[in-house]
């Protein structure tokens, strides 16, 4: 049976769905942007800036779960501009040091006119 994460360090979902599922030993998070957990805000105005706060929001959620970026086996990203993928890479590489199998691709536009998304697939630790 699937269960269902919701924690207060992360943004409140902006839509009908969770911040995480639980399925097993997997965790499956929502595609999280740069949204300030208090305010609700889009925060950044660099791919440095929304990748930072988005890491932390995963993290948030991941801790949660039950688990923590070591424990990730896929993310899946989305950029508003490939032209961002170096500046993404860089501060992606800080949070995600055990290096999990990776989708990274640009997209016409993301909510909030977000410049990046990210969610992962972790296992319980």
């Amino acid at each position: 049976m699937a269960s269902k994460i919701q924690t207060e360090k992360a943004p409140q979902a902006i839509g009908p769905y969770s911040q995480a599922t639980v399925v097993g030993n997997l965790i499956f998070t929502s595609g999280q942007i740069a949204l300030d957990p208090e305010t609700g805000a889009l925060v950044g105005d660099t791919i440095a800036e929304q990748t930072h706060r988005v890491c932390k929001n995963l993290g948030a959620v991941l801790e949660a779960a039950g688990a923590s970026y070591d424990n990730v086996v896929k993310t899946v990203c989305f950029l508003s501009d490939m032209a961002d993928f170096a500046a993404f890479n860089e501060v992606y590489g800080t949070y995600f040091t055990g290096k999990p199998a990776r989708s990274c691709v640009a997209v016409k536009s993301l909510p909030k006119a977000a410049l990046v998304e990210v969610e992962v697939i972790a296992e319980k630790a």
